[in-house]
């Protein structure tokens, strides 16, 4: 099921998103949104699986 959300980007974000646009190649600032969106789901879903608090570090 796909789901539709409509923003309103302020100028700030309309010069990130044209920058994204650019550096990736994309037509239209909508693709530039879904693509930051998509990266930001995939690098949060990879962070479910990291424990959280101190990590050892050196060999065991």
């Amino acid at each position: 099921m796909t789901r539709q959300v409509e923003m309103s980007p302020n100028d700030g974000d309309r010069r990130v998103l044209e920058a994204v646009r650019q550096q990736q190649g994309l037509e239209t600032l909508d693709q530039a949104a879904e693509f930051v969106l998509r990266r930001h789901l995939r690098k949060g879903v990879g962070r479910l699986g990291m424990p959280r608090g101190p990590r050892p570090t050196g060999r065991r």
